[in-house]
């Protein structure tokens, strides 16, 4: 096929006006030592005036900086005299790019002690929860997986909303033979997952639940979840959070220990294995399930939400869902700040008793920053691992994926060995 030659001309242009850009520090792993200067490189595919901001993972920008790329490459230095993540992000009017250091991330503590009542706070809610009798309601669905029993599982919960999820077995299980594992959800509205279900094949076999984040309906159409959304779930991740008995969360997790009495009154689950495995708000609940729940045997946490939600008194980022807002004096909500401590995965971690906990975390990740993921990574006194991507955002890469599913896989076998 011929193009006509004013075609061919208009694209080439179009073409030669396009820009990428891209930011790199000197080190691979984008790791220093507080105080050291850390090298950015910034490329461009062609000459252009581009904006550079460092911040201290998102707070405290310094003054913006124009520059020319003139050659298509210019080095930039930062440093943190403290631990923490010097970030930088550089923008055109048609590209954007980031990179971040890291300046002794696993020394990031903190940002408040754990409140006196924490442990009492909870212990009342587990005995509130108690006294809900554990019915269940098992419907069973169709899967593709040969060899797996599925159903729709609802199990009553304190709260008015009950655990929601898919359930699958290995069909023919004997009693007592198979470790379980809970999947949870990142933020959002919408029904469990049913592809889920086929984790039962794993390692010999598995009991595999997931559950959704409200204890909604699953298998709705799409306009269902849309409409909650956009009605009684919109913002639900800040409601009610000036009180701790109030936070929405208070009743995200009572469902997360629910679903947890239900893995381990199965008859055929093998005593002792429990895995909850999920990412952004799921790995703000695996991180909560291993401090509220002592039969948590390990955690996957993605790229957790909720860490460090009182990052903002030390000067620091606080994570998703950012759940302390600043008045018009630029000041943390005192009653926000306070009712968030009873929800944060700094706190969680350090009542952790697990036997080990595979977390992810992108350097250049704003939902999450890495400042905070590390301030709850650090707290946990257990067995740990934590993978981390120095270009990456909010998302799990392929390899974190395959980080955290082997992490799953091992503690099942370590467990199997252990008898």
């Amino acid at each position: 096929m011929k193009f006509p030659a004013l075609f061919l001309l208009l694209a080439v242009a179009a073409h030669a006006q396009q820009l990428t850009l891209q930011v790199s520090t000197d080190r691979a792993n984008a790791t220093y030592k507080a105080g050291e200067t850390a090298t950015f490189t910034i490329e461009a595919s062609q000459p252009a005036e581009v904006t550079c901001i460092f911040s201290k993972d998102g707070v405290q920008p310094q003054p913006a900086r124009k520059v020319m790329l003139e050659g298509g490459k210019l080095s930039l230095t930062g440093t943190l005299g403290e631990p923490g993540f010097l970030h930088l992000r550089v923008s055109s009017a048609k590209a954007v790019a980031q990179a971040a250091a890291a300046f002794d991330p696993l020394q990031i503590k903190p940002s408040m002690p754990v409140p006196e009542d924490f442990d009492a706070f909870w212990r009342a809610q587990k005995a509130a929860l108690a006294k809900v009798a554990l019915k269940s309601t098992l419907t069973p669905i169709q899967t593709a997986v040969k060899g797996i029993e599925a159903f729709d599982l609802q199990v009553e919960c304190l709260g008015g909303k009950p655990v929601s999820g898919y359930f699958g077995r290995p069909q023919d299980a004997k009693p007592k033979s198979l470790p379980a594992i809970l999947h949870v959800h990142g933020a959002g509205v919408r029904s469990s997952n049913p592809g889920s279900v086929s984790w039962a094949l794993n390692e010999g076999g598995m009991l595999s639940l997931d559950i959704n984040a409200h204890g909604i309906p699953n298998g709705k159409p799409a306009e269902f979840y849309t409409a909650l959304q956009n009605g009684e779930l919109k913002d639900y991740s800040r409601s009610g959070n000036k009180d701790r008995e109030t936070v929405y969360f208070k009743g995200m997790f009572l469902r997360l220990m629910r679903a947890i009495d239900f893995l381990t009154t199965q008859p055929e689950w093998d005593g002792k294995t429990l895995i909850v495995h999920g990412s952004s708000q799921g790995g703000f609940q695996a991180l909560a399930a291993a401090g509220l729940d002592e039969r948590v045997t390990f955690i996957c946490a993605g790229v957790p939400a909720g860490c460090d939600h009182t990052g903002s008194q030390v000067n620091r980022v606080n994570g998703w869902p950012k759940i302390v807002p600043n008045g018009p004096d630029g000041k943390p909500d005192p009653a926000a700040l306070q009712a968030a401590r009873y929800f944060d995965c700094v706190n969680f971690a350090t009542r952790a008793k697990c036997k080990g906990a595979a977390v992810t975390v992108g350097f250049i990740d704003t939902t999450c920053p890495p400042t905070s993921v590390y301030a709850a990574y650090n707290a946990l006194a257990v067995p740990k691992t934590i993978h981390f991507d120095t270009l990456a955002g909010h998302t799990n890469t392929p390899a974190a994926s395959k980080f955290m599913q082997q992490a799953a896989f091992q503690h099942v076998r370590a467990m199997k060995q252990a008898n």
